[in-house]
This record gives structure tokens, C-alpha cells and sequence, in this order.
């Protein structure tokens, strides 16, 4: 191995390291605690060396942010694929979202609550597309291909909207399930 290549495998850990500890620092104790001199002593290096692989705490949020969404790209994808009918399909990403939100709460706000550097829609990097594209494919054998952004964005708002107000103790616990069967029928009637 040559120095070189060391000194990039050893770049590239310390990077994840950085996203790896905001992420833990972040579901402990709140993307509040997470700075970048917090995150230099907990990893031990100077703040200058987490400098020269961000620009600040915005930059760390992105990369965590980034990492989640591909993340969820991943359960989303296994629930589509597992499931028997379009219609289970939905049922089986709406459940899967809605766990991974409860389950990883500063990493959905991450992806999708905090300032980040991220770009959405059609100049997203690949894993927002990919993401998106997951929740396009719900759709596919259900509507016309011109309206599979429009469904897709709709259903991803009920399910992000449904993530939000459980998670923020607007809803109801008890209703759970039936909200699940309200956006059940819609999605059914929507194909």
C-alpha cells in the first residue's frame, strides 16, 4: 500500500468517524449538543483537522442527512419488494417510513426538518432521487407515468406530515392505526 492511498483510507475513515459520531451525539443528546467542538473532542482530533472535512455543522447535518435518506431508500425498497400487491406495497413503506421517523428521530430531522445544504426535487444528489424514486415506483402500476411525481410527492407529504405530528405528540397513539387505514383508502382510491 502506498502512503497515499493510506492517507485517503485514513481521510476517509476520519470522515465517516465525524458523520458517525454527530449522528450518536445527535440521537443522544439533540442536534443542539452536536458542535464541531464538541465533535473534535469526542473524536479527538482538532477542530481545524473537522474543518478540513466540513464547513461547519450545516455541512455535518448534509452528510448525516444524506446517509439516512439512503437509508431509508433501503427499508422503503425492501418493504416495496416483499410485498404481494401495489396495494401492500403502500401499506408496507407508509409502515416502514413511519417506523424508521419514530425509530431515528434527530436522524429524520436530519433528512428532512434541519437547514441543510441539500437541494431537493430535480438537482437532488442520488440518494434524495433514489429515495424519491422508491415512493414513484409505489405508483407505477396505479396511475399514469406524467402523474407518478405529483402521487408520489402527495403520498411522501401525508407520510412526512403523519411522522411529524406523532412524533411531536399532536396525534393521538390510540388512532395509530386507523390513520394508517385513512391513508390506506386514499391511496387506493387515488389508483
Amino acid at each position: 500500500m502506498t502512503p497515499q492511498t493510506r492517507k485517503e483510507r485514513e481521510r476517509a475513515q476520519r470522515h465517516q468517524r465525524i458523520i458517525d459520531v454527530a449522528r450518536e451525539l445527535a440521537e443522544s443528546d439533540g442536534w443542539d449538543t452536536v458542535t464541531v467542538r464538541r465533535l473534535a473532542d469526542r473524536i479527538e482530533y482538532s477542530q481545524p483537522v473537522l474543518y478540513s472535512h466540513f464547513a461547519g455543522k450545516r455541512a455535518i447535518v448534509s452528510a448525516v442527512a444524506v446517509e439516512g435518506i439512503a437509508e431509508l431508500t433501503d427499508i422503503m425498497r425492501a418493504a416495496r419488494v416483499s410485498a404481494p400487491t401495489p396495494e401492500a406495497a403502500m401499506e408496507a413503506v407508509a409502515r416502514a417510513y413511519l417506523d424508521f421517523a419514530s425509530a431515528s428521530p434527530a436522524l429524520y430531522d436530519a433528512m428532512f426538518l434541519m437547514d441543510t445544504d441539500l437541494n431537493f426535487g430535480l438537482e437532488a444528489p442520488k440518494p434524495l432521487r433514489d429515495a424519491f424514486a422508491e415512493l414513484e415506483a409505489l405508483f407505477q402500476p396505479l396511475v399514469d407515468a406524467t402523474a407518478l411525481g405529483a402521487y408520489a410527492e402527495v403520498y411522501w407529504s401525508l407520510l412526512h406530515g403523519l411522522a411529524a405530528l406523532d412524533r411531536g405528540g399532536r396525534l393521538r397513539p390510540e388512532l395509530k392505526e386507523q390513520r394508517l387505514a385513512v391513508l390506506m383508502r386514499w391511496a387506493r382510491a387515488s389508483g
